[in-house]
């Protein structure tokens, strides 16, 4: 993918040439993508691959070293502060601590970007917090301390705060990160369901083959390739980037690729990823 329109739908977010150094190491290098109005990009990769560098230089807490960010075709470098903060919403990976605050506190600091210094919540806002707790499956736990939530209630309280945001595009670093399986599909299917351009990185290969239009596969902070995860998720690519052997297989309910992996990494396996390695090259 890149950033050429895409059929006849506009580009939420274009990205060229992208580059960041930190001193004389460089952490990104040429990277460029396009993601479509509506859709939900995942961004992929091994450890240290440079996805969170990249979500960074996406929303604004590093600036690249070279390279161009455009949102909705304005460079996001001219939008300030305030104006940035009303179109995007970021969700970080880990959970923050917001202690002596409620739930609906937490959902309501949302509000933010949209109010000036001495403005109250009104009505209206009040009535779009408590949406935004439906929403998510949390009203019963509105007046609770964030603190005491379970780690799964944080992230979607999180994403709650984001949905009042009211933002154009949402950003999320990991949000399934130390979340056992049955949050990790709610939280990314609910990210879904919210009808906006989305962009994650995620751990795992399965659930973003599953929950994602399109991904990024990122290593050693350049992009290996970018399109559908069946153009993406290839057993050679897995191999290649990852290390391991594994089969790739129709999922039996949605049909993008599912991974099985192979395991037990003695000498038999060490052949098999060779013999993987011997195909690619």
């Amino acid at each position: 993918m890149t950033v050429a329109e895409t059929g006849t739908m506009p580009l939420a977010l274009s990205v060229s040439d992208l580059s960041w150094r930190l001193g004389d190491k460089a952490i990104l290098s040429g990277i460029s993508l396009g993601l479509t109005q509506g859709q939900m990009l995942g961004i992929i990769g091994p450890n240290g691959a440079g996805k969170s560098s990249l979500l960074r230089c996406l929303y604004k807490f590093i600036r690249p070293t070279s390279g161009e960010i455009c949102l909705h075709g304005m460079d996001i470098a001219g939008i300030a502060a305030k104006a940035f903060a009303c179109r995007v919403a970021v969700v970080q990976q880990d959970t923050p601590h917001y202690f002596d605050m409620s739930t609906t506190q937490l959902v309501a600091m949302g509000l933010t970007p949209h109010k000036g210094p001495f403005d109250g919540t009104s009505q209206a806002d009040k009535a779009d917090i408590a949406q935004a707790l439906a929403r998510v499956g949390l009203s019963h736990k509105a007046a609770q301390q964030y603190e005491h939530l379970s780690g799964g209630e944080k992230q979607r309280a999180l994403i709650a705060r984001a949905i009042v945001q009211r933002p154009q595009l949402l950003i999320l670093d990991e949000p399934t990160n130390h979340l056992d399986i049955r949050y990790q599909i709610q939280i990314l299917e609910l990210v879904r369901s919210l009808g906006i351009s989305v962009i994650a990185s995620i751990h795992d290969l399965n659930l973003a083959s599953a929950l994602c239009d399109s991904l990024l596969l990122l290593d050693k902070g350049r992009c290996i390739v970018s399109g559908t995860p069946d153009l993406v998720l290839t057993e050679q690519r897995i191999a290649e980037v990852f290390g391991v052997c594994c089969r790739v297989q129709p999922h039996p309910q949605h049909g993008k690729p599912l991974i099985s992996y192979f395991y037990g990494y003695s000498a038999a396996t060490a052949a098999m990823t060779q013999g993987t390695q011997d195909a690619i090259d």
